[in-house]
Parts: C-alpha cells; sequence; structure tokens
C-alpha cells in the first residue's frame, strides 16, 4: 500500500484504478449522499468512465494533494476517504481544500476529526498551505462539529448551489470554514 499519512487508527493512501469499486460502493449509501445529492447515489458509471480518472490525474497535477482512500489500520478495512486539495486548477496551492466522505458504519467513531487533523498537520507543516478551508450545508450538524472539533471557524454564509437545490435544508445554506496557519500554530 502507498501510504500517504498514518494517523493512529488511519491509513491514507492515493486510490488506485483498482479501486473503482469502493467509490461506487460509498456513494451508493443514500445516508452517506444525504447532503450532497439529497440521497441519490453517485451514477457507477461517473467513476467509471471519468470520476476516478481525475482523481489519479489530479496526484500529477498537484503533488501532495488529493482525495485519499481511508483505511484502518486494525484489519484494513475500507473507511472512505479524504480530500486535501485546491479548489480548481486555476487556484493557488497556498490556499486548499479539505473534507471526507465516511461509510455510515464509521460514523461516530472519531475517524473524520482524526484525519482532518492530520490533514491540517500536513498542510501546514510539509505542503506549504497558508489557509484551509471547507464548505458544508448548515443542516448538517455532523460535519459542522468535525470542522469546530479539527479547529476550523466560521468565516460566512454560502448559498447552496444549484445543483443542490432539491436537498433537505438547501433553503438555509451553508457555512465557509477556515483555519489560517498562524490559528493552527496557536492551538
Amino acid at each position: 500500500m502507498d501510504v500517504y499519512l498514518d494517523t493512529e487508527r488511519l491509513t491514507l493512501r492515493r486510490f488506485t484504478a483498482d479501486d473503482v469499486d469502493l467509490l461506487i460502493e460509498l456513494d451508493s449509501d443514500p445516508a452517506v449522499m444525504r447532503y450532497l445529492t439529497g440521497g441519490e447515489p453517485t451514477p457507477p458509471e461517473h467513476y467509471r468512465e471519468r470520476g476516478l480518472n481525475n482523481i489519479l490525474r489530479s496526484y500529477e497535477l498537484w503533488p501532495g494533494f488529493g482525495l485519499f482512500a481511508a483505511h484502518a489500520k486494525d484489519g484494513g478495512a475500507f473507511i472512505g476517504w479524504f480530500i486535501l486539495c485546491p479548489e480548481d486548477r486555476d487556484s493557488p496551492l497556498d490556499e486548499v481544500e479539505i473534507g471526507y466522505r465516511l461509510r455510515r458504519a464509521e460514523w461516530g467513531k472519531g475517524y473524520a476529526t482524526e484525519g482532518s487533523r492530520a490533514l491540517l498537520a500536513k498542510a501546514f507543516t510539509e505542503l506549504g498551505v497558508n489557509v484551509v478551508w471547507a464548505a458544508t450545508m448548515s443542516v448538517n450538524a455532523g460535519s459542522r462539529r468535525v470542522l469546530e472539533k479539527a479547529g476550523l471557524t466560521v468565516t460566512g454564509p454560502l448559498d447552496t448551489p444549484a445543483d443542490m437545490q432539491a436537498v433537505e435544508g438547501a433553503e438555509l445554506g451553508g457555512f465557509r470554514y477556515e483555519i489560517t496557519r498562524k490559528q493552527w500554530e496557536r492551538r
């Protein structure tokens, strides 16, 4: 396994071409997709035809950044994924997004906070990042708690993207969270 980052209980690694079924299975759970698509699964062809290839290309485009498969150190089970990546091709590498998507069976075990904290440390100590941000819906209390435990704070409201208007709570919008390197160093 090509280890990207180890925490106390998790190993994060780059995805490979053999991982398409992990992504499809994760996105097929309506509870996992609740605040992303209203519970609709990501069509399997998305990952088979372009999604996984885009993930693999991102490792070359942004060395050190990307979407990383998370596995439990105890037994190696797939937990989900974490992301540490610029918003798009034109975004600077010193301001990146952090996020995660975990299998429902792994919720409430502290994995999201543990993985996020480890990625923040890597971003600020090894990758030259100055700002890490995240976005979540205002009704997604679980994700808001994780971001706050990881040290991010709300910096402002966000409108719900047009493609998410049918998602429960979309009318309430969301929040942008951030933490700067200086804030992280003071923690």
